[in-house]
């Protein structure tokens, strides 16, 4: 084993939560400073850390349980009443993107088709994990605009996973199977119809066996484990893993029930004993996932000045944000809200460059076209965050005036 690992983790750890606070306190997502510590630690500009698989697992162990929380913290009444904004906002913000892409890269810029598809197919994603996390800075969850943006960011979760299942098989026969995708499109489903039964089931056995052993301690431990089972079920049924957490999280919301299975409901002392032992956890995980991200990014293997870099870096760049921002115009609410929408679904991080590497491996991007999408993919990331502070606080400051 490299014991150097715990001393990469000892720098991730401490300096996000350094560098993270301290963009905070002059009222900045602390996402931001997570990030760029990773930038600096990686290979754009100190290149003292690899991100290694050990970091990776870890990464997502934040994600997962980020999500976990957002699922049980959620207001359920709310996310029904926002269930078709959420719907509109999430197919439009996927379509939008590829639309745009295509029509600019294929018929203006004469890319190849399945470029241009695969360059719309980059851009129709949303990190859900930057998104949750910058609205929870702003102390805006409850809100209805939140409720709407994290519905539609799972919903894009799904639609981005039936996307690339598409495009990964286009690039690789030039033909599209109906029956692969039609098999993916039911194991989700049945993943999403069954899932919540299974949890609130699970959730229930765990408190029969904590009233039986006669301690709340007991709850805590067991949960996380069945959020991580689930997390891998949901994986295996062709959903990302933080959907899994997210189902489950869910299901232990206040609230949520199954008509004719109330009695399965999660009670209220179970929640409040999860919510305040995983707080802990998400405090020391979620840091590593936003400092992975930067990690990941390689600013060296950019030639900035290469005018085709700045010329298709502004094309695309400019498909990226009208294309999502304008999701949030597909609905009837205030001005403010419609940005909110906007800007919270535009942050590509982690998934972008999923992609952005899947068009690289199958050499779809060249070495230009795959510097233009990080470059594209790392600047929408940190845009989201400062534009949705700036309208936060523009709006808060109208108000109190």
């Amino acid at each position: 084993m490299d014991h150097t690992i715990f001393l990469y983790l000892g720098l991730i750890v401490l300096l996000a939560r350094i560098i993270g606070d301290t963009v905070a306190k002059f009222g900045y997502p602390s996402v931001i400073g997570e990030i760029l510590v990773g930038i600096v630690l990686g290979k754009s500009v100190l290149g003292l850390i690899e991100p290694n698989e050990v970091i990776k697992i870890l990464a997502e162990i934040g994600v997962v349980l980020l999500l976990f929380q957002v699922g049980i913290e959620a207001n359920i009444k709310q996310l029904r009443m926002v269930g078709t904004n959420a719907l509109v906002v999430a197919i439009s913000g996927a379509l939008l993107p590829i639309a745009f892409s295509f029509i600019v890269c294929y018929w203006i810029l004469k890319m190849s088709i399945i470029t241009s598809l695969f360059i719309g197919g980059t851009l129709a994603a949303t990190s859900i994990g930057i998104t949750v996390r910058v609205i929870k800075d702003l102390g805006r969850m409850k809100e209805n605009f939140a409720q709407v943006v994290l519905g539609a960011a799972v919903l894009d979760d799904i639609l981005g996973v039936i996307i690339l299942a598409t495009l990964i098989q286009l690039s690789s026969s030039l033909s599209f199977q109906v029956n692969n995708l039609l098999i993916l499109l039911l194991y989700l489903t049945t993943f999403f119809v069954c899932a919540p039964l299974v949890a609130q089931m699970m959730t229930k056995l765990i408190e029969f066996l904590s009233e039986k052993l006669e301690n709340l301690d007991f709850i805590p431990a067991t949960v996380i484990s069945v959020v991580f089972i689930f997390s891998f079920l949901a994986y295996k049924f062709g959903s990302p893993e933080i959907l899994g957490a997210f189902v489950f999280g869910l299901a232990m919301s206040r609230g949520f029930n199954i008509p004719f299975l109330k009695f399965l409901s999660t009670k209220k002392q179970t929640t409040e004993k999860v919510e305040h032992s995983i707080l802990p956890l998400i405090w020391l995980f979620t840091p590593v996932f936003f400092v992975f991200i930067g990690l990941q990014v390689n600013l060296k293997a950019i030639n900035f000045a290469s005018p085709d870099f700045w010329v298709l870096s502004l094309i695309i760049g400019i498909i990226a944000i009208i294309s999502k921002v304008f999701a949030g115009f597909t609905l009837k609410i205030s001005f403010r809200e419609k940005l909110m929408i906007g800007f919270s679904m535009l942050p590509r991080g982690e998934v972008g460059l999923i992609f952005a590497e899947f068009g690289r491996q199958a050499r779809i991007f060249d070495d230009l076209l795959y510097a233009v999408i990080i470059f594209v993919v790392l600047i929408t990331t940190f845009i989201a965050p400062l534009a949705l502070r700036i309208i936060n606080e523009k709006y808060y400051q109208q108000n109190s005036n």
